[in-house]
């Protein structure tokens, strides 16, 4: 196949991602301009060439809880000045044409199979697109940098990514891989479509960790001191992790848990905050939902939910299903009886 018809086909492929989710088609400078900034933020877009192809702009963006995938594209060569993106971080991975990305003394010569970019809130960037479609991901900025804080064991801060990704190395390789199935995933459910909550966490835990544990930023020294730190003082935690799973369905005890353990009451308490960033009463929460879930994942028709969550440890049915609910998106109910039909 010729290179002409490839790239024809590339154009082709590409222009129809996230078709669905349409929110900017123009070919006005001024309209995409204010259109995109409005999901994005505001910025100067000048075409390069006035002279050369015609301008175009297309959006498509799916938004979910903390992150949104678009596909972005510009006909003809346009700059882009955002200055700093302040509310969010950018994973930008090139489809077709090519795009010289500047974040802050740092160029990157972004191109399909080679290199992408992430651009940080707190960094100026300045772009040239040349015939240029880019996959999109848009991460929350508190998100990212609340997990950086729980990972290096720090206060919440900017966060400060270096800019290239070598889509050849195998960190950049994984997260193209989970950049392109997540477009796949909202277009496979369209705009009428939702995610459960536990797959939308999934996927922020996906995403949080090809960032903070894949990429080179500016906390990835202190948090592999950290994760040393972690690998040695959380024996006495995952002792207390075990025997809080081996008793899930009894009265949470604080004092035979910590003995349990070997340590005192509030290193417990603040170990498992800063560890396992959870408190234990959520920890032990998360356990009794999952061994419900799994009760009635094989429980017989005539199965008492209130008996099977009572034997469990719960004593607020109400609270109870709420929390069931948003940790599996449906309620104690639906799971019988898709097990029943």
């Amino acid at each position: 196949m010729s290179a002409a018809v490839l790239e024809i086909t590339a154009r082709t492929s590409a222009a129809d991602r996230l078709a669905d989710f349409a929110r900017v088609t123009t070919d006005d400078v001024d309209e995409a301009a204010e259109q995109v900034g409005r999901i994005f933020c505001p910025h100067d877009l000048k075409p390069i060439r006035p002279r050369g192809p015609g301008f175009s702009a297309r959006h498509n963006c799916a938004a979910f809880d903390g992150f949104s995938i678009n596909y972005v594209a510009y006909g003809g060569s346009v700059s882009i000045d955002p200055g700093c993106l302040e509310r969010f971080f950018l994973v930008q991975v090139p489809l077709t044409g090519t795009a010289r990305i500047r974040a802050g003394v740092g160029e990157i010569d972004a191109a399909p199979g080679r290199a992408a970019s992430l651009l940080s809130p707190t960094i100026p960037t300045r772009m040239m697109w040349n015939d240029c479609a880019q996959a999109i991901l848009l991460l929350d900025r508190r998100m990212v940098e609340q997990r950086a804080a729980s990972l290096s064991g720090r206060a919440a801060g900017p966060v400060e990514f270096d800019a290239a990704i070598d889509l050849d190395a195998p960190a950049g390789q994984a997260l193209r891989t989970s950049v392109a199935e997540l477009m796949r995933l909202a277009e496979r459910l369209g705009p009428s479509g939702r995610l459960s909550p536990v797959a939308m966490a999934d996927w922020r835990e996906v995403l949080l960790d090809h960032l903070l544990n894949g990429q080179r930023h500016g906390l990835s020294d202190a948090i592999r001191r950290f994760s040393g730190q972690a690998e040695r003082l959380p024996r006495a935690l995952r002792a207390a992790r075990d025997h809080l799973a081996e008793n899930a369905g009894e009265p949470l005890d604080l004092a035979q848990l910590a003995c349990a353990s070997g340590i005192g009451v509030r290193a417990l308490q603040l170990g498992f905050r800063r560890h396992f960033g959870v408190s234990i009463s959520e920890m032990l929460l998360d356990m009794r939902l999952a061994a419900l879930h799994a009760r009635l994942a094989q429980a017989s028709p005539d199965v008492s939910i209130t008996e099977i969550a009572f034997d469990l440890g719960f004593t607020h049915l109400g609270r109870m299903a709420g929390a069931y609910r948003e940790k599996f998106g449906e309620t104690p109910s639906a799971t019988l009886r898709r097990r029943m039909s």
